[in-house]
């Protein structure tokens, strides 16, 4: 068995898995707080005997490691293990949630190369599967059979996908503007969808409210700790797929802000292993329709606003995990970047024409935003990395916008040598 506790990011206290896990219990007892339209405190984390780590374990024997299956370094991860695999699990199923081709992408902008790490092609084509399926692992080593989770539709997706291939039940809620191409992906998995008269914050509240009186499992982002855990794969994913040479920056789209919780937290045990010599520094890119994580960073005070942008995964008025986002961006030297709607459809319509990846508007803002850097001279001599987090018939609407007058055109560009 791991040997693994959970601490408070705010308070600090630690508490044993036994307590957290047998009790189902989601973020610190002693300050942990669950306030409408305001970011989590009391957010728990996995902490590992990383001295043992570092005793038992090599740099480079984990270099030889595949990407994508997580499972195979069971060291670092808050499961329990028998032969080389999570207990209660077969090597079927878990075949069945391993992540999609992550060997890093090289790609070039204006004469200047930049990796992309692809998670548009993961089991349900997102960056969400990470968390999910550890998520699902635990559920199912603990004996529960449905979990619920409130989504803007990619972490909705992603657990009803997940929770099928590893025959779980699934509740989501949802706000009722959400893309009709992930409402249809959610419920064609088989899940029990809930819409929501308002917005993913509402969504997120009755979601706590429900699946505790129902005594579902939590998968919210941020409040489930696992959720946060998950995601920190990625940097592994990248530390294996680039055979240790790592980027000197990240650009993580961010909206409720654990994906770059999470990669930041995969990056400092990295860093604490003494497997890497630095933390790459981390750029947040957020919508400038919802940019709570930017203003915080600049003000130091958090400030409620309805998030509305094209890009829906990263709505977030009251990002639930903005505090541990925060440290993300500051303690790795990085920077918050906002771009605009239009910005984003570029960068989508670009990404497409040029590379032949279908991203969704999320996942687009990445490349705007490292466009806007590059030719403002702010990333010299660095190798620059790119999170795509999702997949472009996600959201087949936000497509319509660039692609309906380009259908035109082409229409009559082949009339015209027709006749």
């Amino acid at each position: 068995m791991n040997n693994y506790l959970y601490k408070c990011f705010d308070c600090g206290k630690t508490y044993s898995k036994e307590f957290i896990e047998d009790e189902l219990i989601y973020i610190c007892p002693e300050c942990g707080t669950v306030e409408k339209n305001s970011p989590l405190k009391g957010i728990l984390t996995v902490e590992y005997d990383y001295e043992e780590i570092r005793r038992k374990e090599s740099r480079e024997n984990f270099l030889k490691l595949l990407p994508g299956k997580f499972w195979l370094y069971p060291y670092l991860w808050p499961l329990e293990f028998e032969n080389g695999i999570p207990k209660n699990v077969n090597e079927i199923l878990l075949n069945r949630i391993a992540l999609g081709q992550n060997s890093l992408l090289e790609l070039s902008f204006d004469g200047n190369n930049f990796l992309a790490l692809d998670d548009s092609r993961n089991p349900t084509l997102s960056y969400k599967d990470r968390a999910s399926s550890l998520v699902a692992l635990k559920a199912l080593q603990k004996g529960i059979k449905k979990i619920a989770a409130a989504s803007t539709g990619n972490a909705g997706s992603s657990i009803a996908g997940i929770a099928a291939r590893l025959g779980l039940k699934s509740v989501v809620f949802v706000p009722k503007n959400i893309p009709e191409a992930k409402r249809i992906q959610i419920q064609s998995y088989g899940a029990d969808l809930f819409l929501v008269d308002g917005d993913y914050d509402l969504a997120f509240d009755l979601c706590l409210e429900i699946s505790s009186q129902k005594k579902w499992y939590n998968r919210n982002t941020g409040y489930n700790p696992l959720t946060l855990e998950g995601k920190k794969s990625s940097a592994y994913d990248i530390f294996i797929s680039s055979h240790g040479q790592m980027p000197d920056t990240i650009f993580v789209p961010t909206g409720d802000g654990v994906i770059i919780s999470g990669l930041y937290k995969g990056l400092r045990e990295l860093f604490g292993l003494g497997w890497i010599e630095k933390i790459p520094r981390l750029i947040s890119v957020q919508a400038e329709g919802s940019s709570a994580l930017a203003r915080f960073v600049k003000n130091g005070v958090f400030e409620y606003k309805p998030a509305q942008s094209i890009a829906d995964s990263l709505c977030a008025g009251a990002p639930r995990c903005l505090y541990p986002a925060a440290e993300a961006v500051q303690k790795s030297g990085g920077s918050v970047v906002t771009v605009n709607d239009n910005e984003i459809m570029n960068a989508q319509e670009y990404v497409a024409l040029n590379f032949g990846i279908l991203l969704e508007p999320s996942s687009a803002s990445v490349f705007a935003a490292y466009k806007k850097m590059f030719e403002a001279e702010e990333l010299k001599n660095e190798k620059s990395l790119l999170l795509f987090t999702g997949n472009g018939l996600k959201d087949t609407s936000a497509l319509k916008l660039w692609n309906g007058e380009k259908l035109l055109l082409s229409s009559n560009r082949l009339k015209q040598q027709l006749l």
